[in-house]
């Protein structure tokens, strides 16, 4: 503690005020040096249980393109998780493409949607999990001058629960990880470019909480996979400070189903859908991970502006 030698307004207040000033001046280059590095650690403000990690600020929503004038990609959407945030994405007015190999998911997906949002979906048969099918299946989309504006990859939560490591084969590891990881590099890969230098574009992840610990007996290939796929998620962010499009992660830490199918820990793949189209469609954040551990999280961060 610093003691005054003179009285107010003397040497001793002058003291004081020199030395806040250099504490002041010491915490702006620290922090300086830290957002040089680490851009999207700067901050971690925890809103109830979510917790928020790489927002510099408060949320400043853009507004500038509706609903109507954007395209987003779904990549996985003909799964659990990305049929929800296709119908979503279509409540809100968007438009939605989504590249699967199986036709019979996509035919499935398209009687699962509104009849009245069907010419704003657009479907594409191709296989994402290869550099060339992910190109061939991008050509297909982009035919008729389409744009896309917005990507959201979905494509890292299959489940997996074949037993134990000792048990497998290489070629069983091979294949999850292709299912994993592999095809959220060679999408991410393809597709990025057409949004990466778009402002008023996003690329968001949507990644689960397997990667972090074993989620039960005989899922270990399932935790190798996720959690390459979360080390992808941040390497892209890190590599990729300042790219002008809006780069974010939410990670599910919940089961996730159909609204038939919810058991305990479990969250609907429609509530899951409202939250990640809320994110796309308000672009307040960027280079940030939105961790939900719960339904009450995502309904806080929605709340909160967050999604």
């Amino acid at each position: 503690m610093w003691r005054a030698r003179g009285g107010a307004g003397g040497p001793g207040t002058l003291e004081i005020g020199r030395e806040r000033r250099r504490r002041r001046r010491r915490r702006r280059r620290r922090r300086k040096r830290h957002l040089r590095y680490f851009p999207h650690l700067a901050l971690s403000p925890r809103v109830g249980s979510a917790v928020l990690s790489g927002s510099l600020s408060s949320p400043s929503p853009l507004r500038t393109m509706s609903p109507s004038e954007r395209l987003v990609l779904v990549l996985g959407g003909a799964g659990t998780v990305g049929s929800g945030i296709v119908k979503s994405l279509l409540d809100r007015g968007f438009h939605v493409a989504v590249i699967s190999r199986d036709g019979a998911r996509l035919e499935k997906l398209r009687s699962f949607v509104p009849a009245s949002a069907l010419p704003h979906l657009h479907t594409v048969v191709g296989d994402v999990g290869t550099e060339d099918g992910a190109e061939q299946a991008k050509a297909e989309l982009l035919k008729g001058g389409r744009k896309v504006t917005d990507v959201v990859s979905s494509l890292g939560l299959s489940w997996w629960q074949g037993g134990p490591p000792h048990m497998q084969t290489l070629q069983e590891l091979q294949k999850v990880l292709e299912t994993l990881l592999l095809s959220t590099f060679t999408s991410w890969k393809v597709f990025f470019p057409l949004v990466k230098d778009n402002p008023e574009g996003s690329y968001t992840f949507i990644t689960g909480g397997a990667g972090e610990h074993l989620l039960m007996p005989g899922t270990g290939f399932l935790t190798l996979g996720a959690a390459g796929a979360l080390a992808f998620c941040q390497v892209v962010r890190e590599e990729y400070p300042k790219v002008p499009c809006k780069l974010n992660e939410v990670k599910i830490n919940m089961g996730v189903s159909t609204s038939e199918r919810l058991a305990p820990g479990f969250i609907s793949h429609l509530e899951v859908g409202k939250a990640v189209a809320s994110l796309v469609e308000k672009r307040s954040v960027s280079h940030t991970v939105l961790n939900a551990n719960s339904p009450a999280d995502l309904q806080t961060l929605i709340s909160q502006g967050w999604l």
